[in-house]
């Protein structure tokens, strides 16, 4: 596999690279000791998947507070989507940035999100699964989002909204002293 970093710091698409022969091919798509040559973690401790049955559904966009240190490899199981990962670590060089990268169920493409990057995505076909894993345990009590459709970050995204959850609607504009407090925590 190969890691290519993305313009936020920590963040990677990870790239199979495939054997072929007469029977398809064979890649690896984890491996602890690439990982760890790559800076990333090597212990996964939670797995979920979600399957969205609309084209143009998006869930996001997601993070955990600290002190969880929640990392993801995401990775779209069947269908297609336009991922984005949006850094809201206020130490970060890219802080308020986003990138964007298409995961495709036949590249066998992935993203490693970092701890405090917020992630999304929006389908490109119908059911269409996606798979995670995660470096810390999800902690209700810490979960965070910020909206899909917030100025403050004018993502792109490249079809109308077919479903998306209330929830996810209902993320406050974002606000970035309000964020920076939160981030960091009470002071002791």
């Amino acid at each position: 596999m190969r890691f290519r970093e993305t313009s936020l710091p920590g963040a990677f698409e990870v790239l199979l690279e495939p054997h072929e022969d007469g029977r398809g091919f064979f890649a690896r798509l984890w491996c602890a000791q690439e990982f760890a040559a790559a800076g990333l973690p090597t212990r996964f401790v939670q797995a979920s998947v979600s399957h969205n049955e609309r084209s143009g559904t998006v869930r996001g966009m997601h993070f955990q507070w600290p002190p969880s240190r929640e990392g993801k490899l995401v990775r779209c199981e069947s269908g297609s989507v336009h991922d984005v990962l949006l850094d809201l670590r206020p130490d970060s060089s890219a802080f308020l940035r986003h990138v964007a990268v298409v995961l495709d169920a036949a590249r066998g493409n992935a993203l490693y999100i970092p701890p405090g990057v917020a992630h999304g995505f929006q389908t490109l076909e119908d059911r269409t699964r996606v798979g995670y894993v995660m470096s810390d345990f999800y902690a209700p009590d810490l979960a965070g989002g910020v909206r899909h459709d917030d100025p403050a970050f004018g993502i792109a995204w490249p079809r109308p909204v077919s479903v998306i959850s209330q929830k996810d609607c209902d993320w406050p504009l974002f606000d970035p002293l309000t964020h920076q407090r939160r981030y960091e925590g009470p002071v002791s």
